[in-house]
């Protein structure tokens, strides 16, 4: 655990976040090794192929927050020197005003007592802390970069992906599910369609099953009584 007042948005996002970092990662795959560069002034991430200096993957950044080890402390980036006062992160903290999450409103979140805050409890919580975001505000993916010094930087990106469809999500599902833990599948599902803009009906009144579908095709997730994914089956519409 992380920053615990954080952990249930992140969780409610777990699945949408899960399959936009896929697609990133596809993204950045095709570049082949590669290096990433941040143009604040511009508000720009780019990641340029070492290889070939012309194949690049031009991003908006938007600054959420960075987490540092030295004060032990994550700093929203609202307040942040290079951040902006009335950007996306300010999603985060209006949110946490109205829904009294201090977590989220207050300007600097020192990291909890029993934390190690080493570089892995640092990335666990960076990962965190993106989920958030792409829950509160709709942008994903996100990306952490290494800024110096174990800290590290949270960004959202605008990213010229493939819109994540019905179709191109269920041919990724297995793998993604394969390494994926949700504390709650059945409302990742729910809200991954609320995210992506898909429809959902539920099966039942019971909720053991729940469709989404959009032009592309259906599938549909059957849940355990502990509301784990037992099963999907999809059907996708061919693609003229």
């Amino acid at each position: 655990m992380t920053f615990a007042a954080l952990q249930p948005l992140a969780d409610r996002a777990a699945l949408f976040t899960a399959l936009r970092q896929d697609s990133l990662a596809t993204a950045l795959e095709s570049l082949g090794d590669n290096r990433w560069d941040a143009d604040m002034s511009a508000g720009t991430l780019t990641f340029t192929s070492n290889d070939d200096a012309s194949r690049q993957l031009v991003t908006r950044a938007h600054l959420v927050a960075t987490i540092a080890p030295g004060p032990r402390s994550l700093l929203w980036a609202w307040a942040h020197p290079q951040g902006d006062s009335a950007g996306v992160a300010a999603q985060l903290r209006d949110y946490g005003t109205e829904h009294g999450i201090v977590e989220l409103s207050q300007t600097e979140l020192p990291f909890p007592e029993d934390a190690s805050g080493d570089a892995e409890w640092i990335t666990r919580a960076a990962h965190t802390v993106g989920g958030v975001a792409v829950e509160l505000t709709g942008r994903a993916p996100y990306y952490l970069a290494p800024v110096g010094g174990g800290t590290y930087a949270v960004f959202l990106l605008d990213a010229p992906l493939p819109p994540l469809t019905v179709a191109s999500a269920a041919i990724v599902l297995p793998r993604i599910l394969a390494g994926l833990a949700m504390s709650d599948a059945r409302t990742a599902v729910w809200d991954a369609a609320r995210l992506a803009g898909w429809t959902l009906t539920w099966t039942d009144e019971s909720f053991t099953g729940a469709t989404i579908a959009d032009s592309t095709g259906t599938a549909t997730f059957r849940f355990d009584e502990q509301a784990r994914i037992t099963n999907i089956e999809s059907s996708l519409h061919p693609q003229g």
